[in-house]
């Protein structure tokens, strides 16, 4: 007697099969029972545990419907949905994506563009079609890495910590200075902090909304008030050497923000963080309450600085838009290099006839020769076999 022969059938249900949605989703369930013995703390409490689930838009009625109702159907206790975050679709190009037909780029060949994983990361979260169908598009790939990756939150970090490594510091982040409160420096260190705070608040509340996008944008938008910061300050050696206090409280309290930005990102930015994190010789932060600019003390030494982010060029676009537009744009690079194949071989075939024409005319074989070009046989035949060949390609329908 075989496993299946073994199982006992209800009376009328020898002929039926489960719904492929009713078992997917209480695989949920099997799937942590098989990782551990404790499935149960997860899966049958709900007084502690809360269920988040995200998708996309086409498999809510599966996880809303089917898997609740299985769940109320046992009669047993179970942890329950409690919040689901789904998506639209996420066009490519003003098109859609299709892996038969080769359009659009998907994970392994996200890989061969030697693109780093955390830049995929922040724009595809960026376009992450929460409320609507959004697109991707290179142009904006390109300029979302150049225009915020590198020049506004790699360029913050890394001016920073430069600063720090110069001889100014060599390394040692300043103690923060005793200031008046009713001084400027004081009441503009402590509007920042109170901007830095605001923005906290709003990270903290997309997160706990579960609209993971704009926690990501609020993220970007600490890093411009640290930018903002520096420029405010006019930070440079001219501060360092005229108006030492300020420049040490701006470093110690700039420092504090890199830390921080470091722990904001860290969900979706991982490699990021641990770069920074490396530069900065230290631990991951847990987000506070209320940010003090106090996680990094003075006289704690830092590493080197490093580049968080590489400029991508502007023509590697055309390249990829032609590496991941599918077949049709492959037939329609073919053509395009066959005609251009076709236009030389009968610039060559004319060239080549005109001082044949000319040797004839009383030059022989070594007016010929002196005129560099070699009559070809084969030249002429050229337009036809590039066109020959062209007609060949063809298309595989999806």
């Amino acid at each position: 007697m075989n496993a299946l022969e073994s199982v006992s059938v209800l009376p009328g249900y020898d002929d039926k099969v489960l719904y492929v949605w009713f078992d997917a989703c209480i695989g949920y369930v099997s799937i942590t029972a098989n990782y551990t013995e404790h499935w149960e703390k997860w899966w049958r409490n709900p007084e502690q545990v809360k269920l988040y689930q995200f998708m996309g838009k086409d498999n809510v009625p599966f996880h809303t419907v089917v898997f609740p109702s299985s769940q109320l159907g046992t009669g047993d206790k179970w942890t329950m949905l409690n919040t689901l975050s789904t998506t639209e679709y996420l066009n490519y190009e003003r098109g859609k994506f299709s892996k038969s037909r080769g359009v659009g780029v998907f994970g392994t060949s996200a890989k061969e563009t030697g693109i780093a994983a955390d830049v995929w990361r922040y724009f595809l979260l960026l376009r992450r079609p929460e409320t609507s169908d959004t697109e991707f598009e290179w142009d904006g790939f390109i300029a979302a890495n150049n225009n915020e990756l590198v020049a506004n939150f790699g360029n913050f970090v890394n001016r920073i910590l430069k600063f720090v490594n110069s001889a100014n510091y060599d390394s040692v982040v300043p103690s923060p200075p005793s200031l008046d409160k009713d001084s400027e420096l004081y009441k503009g260190l402590e509007q920042h902090k109170i901007d830095v705070n605001n923005k906290l608040k709003q990270y903290r509340d997309a997160f706990e909304g579960v609209h993971l996008k704009q926690a990501l944008i609020t993220a970007r938008d600490l890093s411009s008030l640290g930018t903002r910061f520096l420029q405010e300050n006019k930070l440079d050696n001219s501060l360092f050497a005229i108006e030492r206090e300020r420049c040490d409280a701006v470093v110690h309290v700039a420092v504090n923000h890199i830390h921080l930005l470091a722990s904001t990102i860290a969900p979706y930015l991982p490699a990021t963080t641990r770069s920074i994190l490396t530069q900065l010789q230290s631990e991951l932060l847990i987000i506070p309450d209320e940010w003090e600019a106090d996680s990094i003390p003075g006289g704690h030494k830092i590493g080197k600085a490093a580049h968080l982010f590489k400029t991508i060029k502007p023509e590697k676009e055309k390249e990829w838009k032609e590496m991941f537009g599918g077949q049709e744009v492959q037939k329609m690079k073919a053509e395009k290099e066959a005609k251009a194949a076709a236009r030389k071989a009968d610039k060559e075939r004319k060239k080549a006839k005109r001082a044949a024409e000319k040797s004839k005319e009383g030059g022989g074989v070594e007016a010929a020769e002196k005129g560099g070009v070699q009559s070809d046989p084969a030249a002429g035949d050229a337009l036809e076999e590039v066109t020959k060949g062209t007609e060949q390609v063809t298309l595989q329908t999806s």
